[in-house]
């Protein structure tokens, strides 16, 4: 019997499932990283290849962690408000964080604080984390959901010929329709003149 088990197996074990959509969760959201030093950069920002099943095992793990950032925009913009006015150590620091300011800056930074941490325990990758957290967040504030998309590839994977699919962001590489310019024909007197000489 199912006992409401609903999820795929993909052929693994609970903890090597469990790892193995973490891993994607988190390739996807270092895709978006700074890399243009970086030996091993993506060839498009804010995409992967995997297949179709393993793409639509990973979504639901993908949004919820892009909600949880996206979340907490407010309480850090909050927070910026109420942030110290000069580097640790300093007197004014000192001074700051005897002030009722401070209080304000922590009950403000805690739910951003809470929701990193949530996020690492989901995704299991700090780096991970903070990308989602600076860049891709901040793209998705007016969207209620439905931040990534699966696009099925026409060629199967070498080997074990397996369905191969795009995960992807919505926003940055979406297709723009453009509509076709209606030609631009010479007038009549003009064809007239060409075709007597």
């Amino acid at each position: 019997m199912r006992h409401r088990r609903k999820s795929r197996v993909l052929g693994r074990s609970p903890s090597h499932r469990k790892a193995l959509l973490k891993n994607l969760a988190s390739a996807l959201f270092l895709t978006e990283r700074d890399a243009e030093l970086d030996d091993n950069a993506p060839k498009v920002p804010g995409r992967i290849v995997t297949t179709l099943e393993k793409a639509k095992e990973v979504r639901p793990l993908v949004e919820k962690c892009v909600t949880l950032a996206k979340n907490t925009i407010p309480s850090a913009k909050e927070a910026e408000q109420y942030a110290a006015p000069a580097a640790r150590g300093t007197a004014e620091y000192k001074k700051w964080r005897e002030s009722a300011d401070w209080q304000k800056w922590a009950a403000a930074r805690a739910p951003v604080i809470n929701a990193r941490r949530r996020v690492i325990q989901l995704i299991g990758d700090k780096q991970a984390a903070k990308v989602l957290f600076d860049r891709v967040a901040e793209r998705f504030v007016d969207r209620p959901g439905g931040y990534t998309r699966i696009v099925r590839l026409a060629t199967p994977r070498l080997g074990d010929a397996g369905t191969r699919a795009i995960l992807e962001f919505v926003g940055k590489n979406d297709r723009v329709k453009k509509k076709s310019v209606k030609p631009a024909f010479a007038t009549e007197e003009a064809t007239a003149d060409s075709a007597e000489g």
